[in-house]
Parts: C-alpha cells; structure tokens; sequence
C-alpha cells in the first residue's frame, strides 16, 4: 500500500494519540470526518495500524525492574531459534525480543517487578532451554527515553 502525506500525517498523530475523536483528527489533516474515517478503516485494513494499546506505566504497574538480556545459542540452526522464538513468544516477563547478527543471537527486553522474579525467570526460562550456550544480563539504571512512534 502506498502512503501518501495525508496518510502520513495521520499516523503521525493517531501515534500520539489513537484517542482522539475522528472530527478532530480530520480537521487537523484538513479532511472531512467520513473522508477521514475511510482513510483510517483503511489504514486498518491494510494492516499499517496493527493494534490500538493503552501504554502503561511499569513503576505504578509493579514492574519496577527492567533487564537487558543477550542470548546466544548453541547452535546456528533454524530449528533451535525457531523453538526458543515460540518459547519467548508466550513469556509474559519479556517485552521485547530481537534477533540480531553479532556475538549472540537473541535480544530481549524483560520486565519484572525485583529481582527475586527475575531469578525465577531466570530459573524457568533461561536455565531450562538445552539449546542456550550462555546469557548475559544488564540492569537498566533508569529509562532514558521509551517511545512506540516509528518515523514517517
């Protein structure tokens, strides 16, 4: 699908604020409310907009403990990513996960409220998977910025 600017300034603002009453966001593209709310069923449609999520605060949530982890296999075969990537994927503790080229193989962003969660976490996921050569974890100190926005 092709994204022209009116689509662009669309995303851009639902990005901000996916709350905002489709009146408003047609007067701020400088659409009519119907012309506005097709363009936006479509950009549903064609899957451009995926989800519409209320993004929570993790300190006033209990996830007051972010942890950087880097995963390397035991071996480069599609198989063994495959079954740690359905693994990670039923996880609630990890918000993120990446693939990624370099000296290991996985990337995750996981989120627990202390660190006794994440030795359990630890003990339940990690030690658990044969295929895991080794993993090593950061602590975050703090966010420095955390956003959801992709550039358009």
């Amino acid at each position: 699908m092709e994204l022209d600017n009116i689509d662009r300034k669309i995303l851009t603002i639902l990005q901000r604020n996916n709350r905002l009453a489709n009146v408003e966001l047609a007067e701020e593209v400088g659409l009519s409310p119907p012309a506005c709310h097709k363009r936006v069923k479509r950009l549903r449609d064609e899957n451009i907009i995926i989800n519409d999520v209320s993004i929570l605060n993790p300190e006033l949530t209990g996830n007051k403990l972010t942890l950087l982890v880097s995963v390397e296999m035991e071996r480069d075969r599609k198989d063994v990513y495959d079954a740690f990537k359905k693994v990670v994927s039923q996880v609630p503790e990890i918000k993120h996960c990446y693939q990624i080229t370099g000296s290991y193989d996985f990337f995750m962003v996981v989120m627990v409220p202390d660190m006794q969660a994440f030795e359990c976490f630890v003990d339940q996921v990690l030690h658990t998977d044969t295929n895991i050569r080794k993993f090593q974890t950061s602590v975050s100190l703090r966010t420095v910025k955390s956003t959801t926005e992709l550039l358009l």
